[in-house]
């Protein structure tokens, strides 16, 4: 029986990235990091709009004051839409231009966690941030290829974050005021591509998605492999639960860097079985 569903639109996404379910709006959102552009898919009409960005464009957050915050190249910025603004950045890194934001959320205390990399992916020169909701920022750790995640536990007290260069998925420990003890908690194998973005279920299971390895994986708190999905895409980016019941789980791709396909890059919509977790709301 096949799991899946591609969702017909018009557009591939060079790199579909940043998967959000934004209840307020009762819609799905993600990013093309590389358009760059900001997609919407509306739930109760399945209508698909987008937006040019005018820098790469990582990851957005819902804000408790409305709109977005979005994680731009130079830094963070607020978006609204309809009619689309864009605010000044605030860039932790002015001292690496050559970096920029790849993959970010917002929390149940209303922080964000995000990430850094080298936008050639040659540096090591990625950290993991967290940004309060008063605007100040925290490095939580460096030396990164390619950050990617983040995920939270329902039960609040740990935060996975992945390198994918290294192919490796940390666990920190996590409460209000920040994360703590990284541990390697997976790591991928040659076959299994490379981690990427993230998200975790109502049973505290964490899905992955698979880089190069055509698949989604769900893991057991312990971090075993409960059981994998075959994609037709080959690079699978991120994953995220909608709805009104967080039942319906969509899984963004990339077409970058791969000959053309109807699949790669495309939107897909997965029958996994399970419901997910609220989604956070960035409170600065």
């Amino acid at each position: 029986m096949t799991l899946w569903r591609k969702i017909e639109r018009d557009v591939r996404d060079t790199l579909g990235e940043g998967a959000l379910w934004c209840e307020r709006d009762g819609a799905f959102y993600w990013v093309d990091i590389l358009a760059p552009a900001l997609n919407r898919l509306t739930l109760a009409t399945g209508a698909i709009e987008r937006w040019d960005m005018p820098a790469p464009l990582g990851w957005v957050a819902p804000r408790a004051s409305g709109g977005f915050l979005g994680g731009f190249r130079d830094g963070v910025a607020a978006i609204t839409l309809d009619p689309l603004t864009i605010g000044e950045r605030s860039n932790p890194e002015p001292h690496l231009p050559g970096n920029r934001m790849n993959d970010g959320k917002a929390d149940r205390h209303g922080a964000i966690w995000c990430g850094t990399m080298d936008m050639a992916e040659e540096e090591v020169s990625g950290s993991f941030y967290r940004l309060s909701p008063q605007g100040d920022w925290q490095v939580i750790d460096t030396g990164y290829t390619v950050t990617n995640g983040p995920a939270f536990s329902p039960c609040g007290n740990w935060l996975y974050h992945t390198d994918s260069g290294r192919r490796t998925i940390y666990r920190f420990a996590l409460d209000a005021s920040g994360a703590r003890d990284r541990q390697e908690f997976i790591r991928f194998s040659e076959d299994d591509g490379y981690p990427d973005g993230m998200t975790t279920d109502a049973e505290g299971f964490l899905w992955v998605a698979h880089w190069d390895g055509g698949r989604i994986s769900r893991f057991a708190p312990d971090g075993t492999r409960d059981r994998s999905i075959e994609l037709p895409a080959r690079r699978i980016t991120n994953i995220a639960f909608a709805g009104e019941n967080l039942d319906r789980m969509f899984v963004t791709s990339a077409a970058t860097g791969l000959p053309e396909s109807e699949f790669d890059g495309a939107l897909y919509e997965v029958d996994a079985g399970v419901m997910g977790t609220p989604s956070g709301i960035y409170q600065g």
